[in-house]
């Protein structure tokens, strides 16, 4: 897999990315139907082309040349010195494989007047609370509550 910056060409698959790996992480968590809801909003394709068309954005996507592996979206805030990771998502199938890693770090890069990645995680997806931990992110030690009523870590991590 290689990182590029996504196109409009990209958004179906993208969307398709995000729908099958938010099924696979919160199925058991929320429930089918609310997670087909959440999608429905959060990833439909009119919201990705916008997130595609924001300034002081990275919209990048891992790509084999066949599929998607994975998926990262973040904006810049605070006249750019901070960076909020709105989306991180490997493809289930793909995960464990070092492309989290890679999108995480392109990000980062993307960025280069920024010192601090700020980002939420659901407290209960466990594996990304661990992959945001190991990248060495400091999790909030008090979950709070999204603007959608989940329950979520704040998350910081110092670069530059």
């Amino acid at each position: 897999m290689f990182v590029r910056t996504a196109s409009e060409r990209d958004l179906a698959a993208v969307r398709e990315l995000l729908v099958e790996t938010w099924h696979a992480t919160y199925d058991d968590l929320y429930g089918r139907q609310r997670v087909t809801e959440i999608t429905d909003e959060w990833h439909s394709i009119p919201l990705l082309r916008a997130n595609l068309e924001q300034p002081r954005s990275e919209f990048l996507v891992a790509d084999d040349g066949k599929t998607l592996g994975g998926v990262a979206y973040a904006t810049a805030s605070d006249d750019g010195k901070t960076v909020m990771l709105k989306r991180l998502y490997v493809r289930p199938a793909f995960q464990r494989s070092g492309i989290g890693r890679a999108l995480l770090a392109e990000i980062e890069e993307s960025f280069p007047e920024a010192n601090t990645v700020r980002l939420e995680v659901a407290v209960d997806n466990h594996p990304a609370v661990a992959f945001y931990r190991a990248n060495g992110f400091v999790i909030s030690a008090s979950p709070e509550t999204d603007t959608k009523g989940h329950s979520v870590y704040n998350c910081e991590k110092r670069i530059g």
